[in-house]
């Protein structure tokens, strides 16, 4: 009776223990209770309880065309993978995730095919000739409006306008300065304001003295001698250093490219894009101050250096950014310049109706400190160093120059 009575009692306490249910093999509960000391146990993954296997297959083409695992972890890093993710994969960061799926490729030939590697081409000549098409269509172009007159000038003013948009238009769709294959452009466009600051940097100094004199008191003539005088050396300069922002571009590219094979890391890879994106751009602007006073002499012209150059650093940022991808901050950046560039005149016009002289103030108080160069050299720069800020946020992720599509 009392052996029956412990058996009972067993009976009953293993009724009211809940039972555990089984671990597949290879999960991460069962590795879990492997690693009892401590120490991760080495977990099979294959079948069905293989997350990175099913991660592998998610980014098929990413793992069969990468040559480094950095190159896997750009592609995780784009689409949103983060530390936080890999850690649900048991990896401490991105990078040793990628090391993981970029070293199982090989074993997992069956399934994922390697493919060749295909090399970032090299600097065309008929592509670095195109870049110096704008420049040259605007030195002739102005060469023309020089040595004409009346409806003549006009006409080669129209002619040459056409065929510099041309060239432009060619420059950013071919080469360096053009989206790179697979980055998807977005609703987001800059064409309209990138022309407002152009025509603002042409016409809109001598705009604004002569609202701050009183005036203007005729329209422009294309000469620099009229009542509403136009700038053409910021144009030229601006024109003819597509070439060096084309061939900048194409460097940082390149060299991107470069520090991906041979960083170790995320991290490392921003670190050392950080000072490469900082040299491209001092790069760019030393070539569009050796260009400025050049052109300024040739057109008989004075220098104004800080607007052709926080102008020429504003553009460049913006290009350099869309031809990664990113679009949007660039389109908000370009709008606010020129919306302040407008506002500027607007102001000093508006201050002459009755009890409104307070509006003009801000202008003429610039305008008298630094001359009317000194209001596009203010919103330029600002908003310059606000894309370089953002720019060294996004161009220096290793998601920012990983390959979308191989090259064509």
């Amino acid at each position: 009776m009392a052996f029956e009575g412990f058996e009972g009692s067993e009976r009953y306490a293993r009724s009211e223990r809940p039972e555990r249910p089984e671990r597949p093999e290879g999960s991460w509960e069962a590795a879990g209770e492997a690693g009892g000391d401590g120490r991760r146990a080495a977990v099979p993954r294959r079948g069905a309880a293989d997350p990175v296997k099913a991660l592998m297959h998610r980014h098929r083409e990413l793992c069969e065309r990468a040559v480094d695992p950095l190159e896997i972890a750009a592609g995780l890093e784009a689409h949103g993978v983060t530390d936080r993710t890999a850690a649900r994969f048991r990896h401490r960061d991105v990078f040793s995730l990628a090391e993981e799926m970029y070293a199982r490729v090989s074993r997992d030939a069956e399934t994922l095919p390697l493919t060749t590697p295909v090399a970032l081409p090299g600097p065309r000549p008929d592509r670095a000739l195109l870049t110096l098409a704008p420049g040259v269509l605007c030195a002739a172009a102005l060469t023309g409006v020089r040595l004409t007159e009346g409806r003549t000038r006009l006409l080669v003013a129209a002619c040459g306008l056409v065929a510099i948009t041309l060239a432009l238009r060619a420059v950013m769709r071919r080469g360096p300065l053009a989206p790179r294959a697979g980055v998807h452009r977005g609703p987001h466009r800059t064409g309209a304001w990138t022309c407002w600051l152009l025509g603002y940097a042409a016409l809109g100094d001598s705009l604004l003295r002569a609202a701050v004199a009183g005036g203007p008191d005729g329209l422009p003539d294309g000469t620099t001698d009229g009542p509403w005088p136009v700038a053409a050396a910021p144009l030229l300069t601006l024109a003819l250093a597509c070439a060096p922002a084309a061939w900048s571009a194409h460097l940082f590219a390149v060299r991107a490219r470069r520090r991906i094979g041979t960083s170790r890391g995320l991290d490392e890879f921003a670190s050392s894009a950080r000072p490469l994106l900082l040299g491209v751009l001092a790069l760019f602007l030393c070539a569009s101050a050796a260009l400025a006073p050049a052109c300024a002499a040739a057109l008989g012209e004075p220098v104004g250096y800080g607007h052709v150059l926080t102008l020429g650093a504003l553009l460049f940022l913006a290009r350099l950014l869309t031809v990664h991808g990113f679009t949007q901050v660039p389109a908000v950046v370009l709008a606010a310049a020129g919306a302040v560039e407008v506002l500027a005149p607007a102001t000093v016009f508006a201050g002459r109706l009755p009890g409104c002289g307070f509006l003009a103030v801000p202008v003429e108080t610039l305008v008298t400190a630094w001359g009317p160069g000194g209001v596009p050299s203010l919103v330029c720069g600002a908003a310059a160093l606000v894309l370089l800020l953002h720019a060294t946020r996004t161009l220096t992720r290793a998601s920012a120059h990983a390959r979308t599509d191989p090259p064509g």
